[in-house]
């Protein structure tokens, strides 16, 4: 019986792999033009190889060509990819222009005056720890602030319209330097010019919250702290800012660092500048530099 069953198996496969021979001969001249030899295993491959090669370009063809709109349900597909992605870039676009609007209505009421501090939202409210605005006197300066405030109770030229406003405010030098170029209101110079050493440390002349930090062209990186009672101050030409919108800072503490940045600095030096309310006043009148 195993015999039969080999002998079957020899028999099938040499006859799958027993050549055919197909022959094209001229009818005039019987003479054999072409001809070639083939078994029914190499038939059979062929027809797969032929196969497989039709299906790959249809597919291709459908895929590269508009010829898959026409198939049912892929375009259907398409269209509502095509409508989430452009939900989806609505939505981007409408939460950056609520970012822009906010960010211009908190420009313009510093501008204005109109912004109090408590209204000033914090960018990282966990990491946010309430800071000590209690600096401790030595005694030279207790007795020194003492004796001042005795001499210049009596001196009626000292007072000015906002004495009110700075009652009880003491504020810092922003930079040990030399003024440069002073305020001038009718040149519209809003500030002072304070030239110091490169990467000499910039302080805050009062107690705030930064509100703004960026480049500028014309001013390089610029830093803007809001204040009790309507100050903003103003810091610009900076080589490297050290606080992010947001933080709050404490009087005396160092913001940015002495620097030559924007195309109106012709050398290295702070611009300061001091608003009260929205209007622009004289540092000098309240900053001993």
């Amino acid at each position: 019986m195993a015999k039969k069953i080999n002998i079957k198996k020899k028999t099938f496969w040499k006859r799958i792999r027993f050549k055919y021979k197909l022959s094209f001969v001229n009818e005039s001249t019987l003479e054999e033009v072409w001809s070639f030899r083939m078994s029914q295993l190499s038939a059979f491959i062929t027809f797969l190889l032929i196969a497989f090669a039709l299906i790959a370009v249809t597919a291709l063809v459908i895929i590269k060509t508009p010829i898959r709109n026409y198939l049912p349900g892929y375009l259907d597909v398409e269209v509502r990819n095509t409508i989430i992605m452009n939900s989806l870039r609505a939505d981007s676009l409408e939460m950056a222009l609520n970012r822009q609007s906010r960010y211009l209505a908190n420009v313009s009421a510093i501008l204005t005056g109109t912004m109090t501090v408590d209204s000033i939202r914090q960018s990282d409210s966990i990491a946010f720890m309430t800071a000590n605005y209690d600096i401790p006197r030595t005694e030279n300066e207790e007795r020194f602030a003492a004796t001042f405030e005795e001499e210049e109770k009596y001196m009626l030229t000292t007072s000015s319209p906002n004495t009110g406003a700075t009652e009880s405010i003491f504020f810092y030098k922003p930079v040990n330097g030399v003024i440069s170029s002073h305020y001038d209101f009718e040149k519209r110079h809003w500030g002072v010019d304070l030239v110091a050493g490169t990467k000499e440390s910039v302080l805050a002349t009062l107690d705030g919250i930064v509100v703004y930090t960026g480049y500028d062209q014309d001013y390089g990186n610029v830093i803007t702290l809001q204040h009790k009672n309507g100050f903003v101050s103003i810091y610009k030409h900076n080589e490297v800012l050290l606080k992010n919108t947001g933080d709050q800072v404490i009087a005396g503490e160092a913001i940015a660092l002495v620097g030559n940045t924007g195309e109106l600095s012709t050398g290295p030096h702070l611009h300061f500048e001091l608003w009260y309310k929205g209007g622009s006043i004289n540092p000098e009148e309240y900053i001993t530099f």
